[in-house]
C-alpha cells in the first residue's frame, strides 16, 4: 500500500512540474468570493434558478428545437444566466442592456458560441490540424480564434472536443484530434491554453472541454449512439485527455449525450462528481449539451422532465443548456426534498465566479466594441496564419515517381471535379461565423498563384453525390488538352459532423468512376481529397499516381493545397487516425492489444484475422510523406537500465537524403512486453517536429521518466511494473526500428 501510495504521488508530482496544473483563473480570490456570497444573499430563490438557464434566444438553432417560454420576460426577471448562438458586438449589446438595466439585480450575462475552429477567420477543422503535429500552431490558432471570438462579444466556445475517436463512420470526428490518447491529450493542453490565453482580460474566452466522455464510441459510429465500455478502456483511453483539460485550468465541461454502463453522462453522478468534482478537483462549471436535461426522458431514463432536471442537478449539472427545463421544474424539486438549495447555491456561486473573473460586473460591455471587433476580425495576419495551419495540416499519402511537386515547365493544367470550385461544398457546419464568399477554392487558389503563363482548363465533371456522368466528356476533354489532371473529389462538407454519421466511407457518388475516365486518358492524375473523416480508398491507391489529402482547410483552402501543389511548401503533415482499407476493418487502430493468436496481413489459419483482407490499415496512424525523404538511424539509449528516480535519454539520428528542405516529424513509441495486464503493441510517448536542410542531420532526444511507463493494474491503481520494455522510434507507427531497456523498482 506504502509504494502504491509514493507511486501516486510522483505521477502527481511530475504532471505539475511538466507544467499541468490548473490556472490561476481558477482559483477565486477572497474578493471575488465575498462579492459572490454577497449577491447569493440578494437573490430570490427564482433568480438563483435563473442563472442555471442558458437560453438559445433567436439564435441558430444546433439541435432540435423545444417550444420556448417567453424568453423576454424571462431575461428581464433575470431567469436567463446564458445565452447561445448570439454572435456580433450590436447582437450582444442588445440582449446584455436589457439584463443589465431591466432585471432587478443587474446581473450580466454569458455569451456562448461554437468556436470549434476559428470565428471569421477559418482554419483546418481540428482533425486536420492535429495532423500538423504542431502544438504551438494548434495554441495559436486557438488564440486567433479567441481574439475574434471576443472582438465579437462573446465570453464563452464550446470547445475544444477531446474525444478519443476511432471510428471513421462517425462525422465527428472532424472536431477531434484523431484516435490517440496521449496525442489527444496534448492537443487538449494546446487549446485550452489557446482559448484561455489571457482571462480576465476581453482578448479570450472561456474553453469547455466536451463531451465528458466516451463519447467518440458510440456504436457502429451512429451519432449519439449508446456506449458500450469497459471500465479499463474509460480509464486509460477515453479519460486522460478531459484529466489533462482539467489540470491546463479549462474553465467549463460538457457531459456527452451518450450513456456509459447504462448512464447517460447528464444523469451520471460517478462520471460529473466524483471523477470530475472529487478526484480531478475541477471547479469550474459544468454545462449540459443541446437539449440534454430533457432527453434523459427517451434514454428511458427519466419518467418526464421534471424528475430528468432531478438526475440532472444531483449529478453535477450547472446550466441547463437550451431547453428551460432547471427554470420549469428545479424550484418544485426543492419544494419536495429531492435538490436542496444548498446545491443550488453551490451551482449558482460557480456562474457568478466566472462572470466577476471577467470583469462582466464592473464593465458588462468590455467585449462590446464596434471598432475593435471591425480591426479585430479577418485581419491580414490571422488570414496569414490560417493558410500556414492549412499548409501543415495537408498528408501526402502518394506520390509515385516524383509527380508532386509540379513541373517547373508545365504549361497546360486541367483542375477537375466536384470540389474544385465550389464555395459552398468547402464550409462545415462549424465553421462558425465563417462567410463562404471568404472561401478560397482550389481553383482559386491555383489561379492565385500559377504563373500568368499556365494554361487552367477546369470542368466540373460531376457532382459529389447522385449517378450522373453526362458531364465525364467535358472532364476528359479538358484533361486532353492538358499535361497533367488535378481532381478535386471527397465529401461536401456537411457530409461530416455532427448529426453526419455515414456507414459507406468511400468516396460517394461517381467520382472514382470519373477518376477512372481521367487515368484512362494516360495523362498523369493528381487526386486531391477533401473530406472530413478518413475514407476508404483502396482502389484509389492503387490507381492514383499521386493522392493529396486536403481536408476541409477553412478559409484559406484553395491557397494552402496550391502551395503544396506547387513546391512552395513541403508537406509535413502526418496521420493522426489511421485510414481503413474497408469498413469491415473498422474500428482499426495502431494501439490495440495482442491476441493469443496474433494475426498478420499473411493471412494465416488459426491467427487474428480476415480470410477475405489484411487487418493492418491501408494508411497507419503517423503516416506521411515529403517531397523529400529521410532516413533514421537505430534508436539508442543513454542506459539500458533505469529505475523510479532516474530519467532514460533516447535519441535517434534522421538525415534528409532527399533534394528538398522539409520538416519530418519523429514519433517514439513503447511496449511494456510482459505485464499484470496485456498492453497495447505499442504506444505513442512522445514525438519532435523538426526542420531539415537537404543533406542535414540532426540527433533528435527524447526523455523517458517512470510514469511514462505506468499503467492501470487488474484492481485499476496506478502501477510500475519492473521488466523489458521496448522503445520504438520512426516516421509512422508502422516503421520502426527498435531498442530494448529494463525498468527496474528500487
Amino acid at each position: 500500500m506504502k509504494t502504491k501510495t509514493l507511486l501516486i504521488l510522483w505521477i502527481a508530482f511530475l504532471s505539475f512540474e511538466r507544467g499541468n496544473s490548473q490556472s490561476l483563473f481558477m482559483e477565486a480570490s477572497p474578493e471575488i468570493e465575498e462579492k459572490v456570497e454577497k449577491l447569493l444573499q440578494q437573490m430570490t430563490l427564482a433568480e438563483k434558478i435563473g442563472q442555471l438557464n442558458q437560453s438559445n434566444a433567436n439564435g441558430v438553432a444546433t439541435g432540435p428545437q423545444k417550444a420556448q417560454d417567453d424568453f423576454y420576460k424571462q431575461l428581464e426577471a433575470g431567469r436567463i444566466g446564458s445565452i447561445l448562438n448570439i454572435a456580433g458586438v450590436e447582437e450582444i449589446r442588445k440582449y446584455q442592456e436589457i439584463a443589465v438595466t431591466r432585471s432587478r439585480l443587474k446581473i450580466p450575462l454569458l455569451f456562448g458560441y461554437d468556436v470549434i475552429h476559428g470565428y471569421k477567420t477559418i482554419f483546418p477543422i481540428p482533425l486536420a490540424e492535429s495532423c500538423s503535429w504542431d502544438l504551438e500552431l494548434m495554441e495559436k490558432s486557438a488564440r486567433i480564434a479567441a481574439k475574434e471570438a471576443a472582438a465579437a462579444g462573446l465570453h464563452w466556445t464550446f470547445a475544444p472536443m477531446i474525444d478519443v475517436s476511432r471510428d471513421p463512420r462517425w462525422g465527428r470526428v472532424l472536431e477531434g484530434a484523431g484516435e490517440d490518447t496521449w496525442l489527444t491529450s496534448r492537443v487538449a493542453e494546446a487549446k485550452v491554453r489557446g482559448y484561455q490565453w489571457n482571462l480576465g482580460s476581453n482578448e479570450s474566452v472561456l474553453a469547455c472541454a466536451k463531451h465528458f466522455a466516451a463519447y467518440g464510441l458510440p456504436q457502429a459510429g451512429k451519432d449519439y449512439g449508446t456506449v458500450d465500455i469497459s471500465e479499463r478502456t474509460l480509464e486509460e483511453i477515453y479519460l486522460p485527455p478531459f484529466k489533462a483539460a482539467v489540470e491546463a485550468g479549462v474553465a467549463t465541461f460538457m457531459p456527452a449525450f451518450n450513456d456509459i454502463a447504462g448512464v447517460p453522462c447528464t444523469a451520471n453522478k460517478w462520471l460529473l462528481t466524483e471523477v470530475l468534482r472529487n478526484r480531478w478537483k475541477f471547479k469550474g462549471v459544468v454545462v449540459s449539451d443541446w437539449g440534454a436535461i430533457w432527453q434523459l426522458v427517451p434514454h428511458g431514463m427519466a419518467h418526464g422532465s421534471k424528475q430528468a432536471v432531478e438526475l440532472s442537478i444531483n449529478a453535477g449539472v450547472d446550466m441547463d443548456m437550451a431547453d428551460g427545463e432547471y427554470n420549469r421544474h428545479a424550484l418544485a424539486l426543492i419544494n419536495e426534498g429531492k435538490v436542496t438549495v444548498g446545491q443550488i447555491d453551490e451551482m449558482v456561486r460557480r456562474i457568478l465566479r466566472m462572470k466577476f473573473k471577467l470583469g462582466l460586473f464592473d464593465d458588462p460591455f468590455r467585449f462590446c466594441d464596434v471598432k475593435r471587433e471591425k480591426r479585430v476580425i479577418r485581419n491580414c495576419d490571422f488570414i496569414a496564419e490560417a493558410r500556414k495551419a492549412a499548409q501543415k495540416s495537408i498528408v501526402l499519402l502518394k506520390n509515385e515517381n516524383h509527380l508532386l511537386p509540379l513541373a517547373k515547365d508545365i504549361k497546360s493544367i486541367a483542375v477537375v471535379g466536384p470540389l474544385a470550385d465550389n464555395k459552398q461544398y468547402l464550409r462545415d457546419y462549424w465553421a462558425g461565423k465563417g462567410e463562404v464568399n471568404d472561401y478560397v477554392t482550389l481553383l482559386e487558389g491555383l489561379k492565385n498563384n500559377l504563373p500568368s503563363h499556365i494554361k487552367i482548363n477546369y470542368a466540373k465533371g460531376c457532382d459529389v453525390t447522385g449517378t450522373d456522368c453526362s458531364f465525364f466528356s467535358e472532364a476528359v476533354e479538358a484533361a486532353n488538352q492538358s499535361e497533367l489532371v488535378i481532381a478535386a473529389i471527397g465529401e461536401r462538407a456537411s457530409m461530416s459532423g455532427e448529426d453526419a454519421s455515414r456507414a459507406d466511407i468511400s468516396i460517394p457518388g461517381v467520382q472514382e468512376e470519373l477518376v477512372q475516365a481521367l487515368l484512362d486518358t494516360g495523362k498523369p492524375v493528381v487526386v486531391v481529397l477533401m473530406n472530413g473523416r478518413p475514407l476508404t480508398i483502396s482502389k484509389l491507391t492503387e490507381q492514383v499516381p499521386a493522392i493529396v489529402e486536403g481536408w476541409f482547410l477553412g478559409t484559406e483552402t484553395g491557397n494552402a493545397i496550391a502551395d503544396v501543389l506547387l513546391g512552395k511548401y513541403n508537406p509535413s503533415g502526418k496521420l493522426t487516425m489511421s485510414f481503413p482499407r474497408n469498413v469491415g476493418q473498422i474500428p482499426v487502430f495502431y494501439n490495440y492489444r495482442q491476441s493469443g493468436r496474433p494475426g498478420t496481413d499473411k493471412l494465416t489459419k488459426w491467427t487474428n484475422r480476415f480470410i477475405d483482407s489484411p487487418v493492418s490499415p491501408l494508411y497507419p496512424f503517423g503516416y506521411g510523406l515529403s517531397y523529400t525523404t529521410f532516413s533514421y538511424s537505430a534508436p539508442r539509449v543513454s542506459q539500458k537500465e533505469f529505475s523510479t528516480n532516474e530519467i532514460l535519454k533516447v535519441s535517434v539520428d534522421v538525415t534528409n537524403t532527399g533534394q528538398y528542405d522539409g520538416e519530418e516529424t519523429i514519433q517514439l513509441y513503447i511496449r511494456d512486453v510482459i505485464a499484470s495486464v496485456t498492453r497495447p503493441v505499442k504506444e505513442l510517448k512522445g514525438f519532435k517536429k523538426i526542420f531539415l536542410r537537404k543533406g542535414e542531420t540532426r540527433t533528435v532526444g527524447f526523455e523517458l521518466r517512470a510514469e511514462d511507463l505506468s499503467f492501470l493494474s487488474q484492481d485499476m491503481e496506478p502501477v510500475i511494473e519492473s521488466g523489458e520494455f521496448i522503445l520504438m522510434t520512426g516516421p509512422n507507427s508502422k516503421d520502426v526500428q527498435s531498442v530494448k531497456v529494463k525498468f527496474v523498482k528500487p
